[in-house]
């Protein structure tokens, strides 16, 4: 059971179109929600409102 070989499948066959833009996506998220972040930080230190 330990030795069972699959050999319908062939190194770098598999449609990863889906896994790549999935990705894509995600990176343009984590840039968009630091340059906010950033943005609110910025904001904060400009117009604080303490001393």
């Amino acid at each position: 059971m330990a030795d069972h070989h699959d050999d319908h499948f062939t190194p770098g066959s598999m449609d990863i179109s889906q896994h790549q833009r999935a990705y894509a996506g995600f990176l343009t998220f984590a840039k968009w929600s630091t340059g906010f972040l950033l943005l609110i930080m910025v904001l904060l230190a400009i117009f604080r409102t303490h001393g």
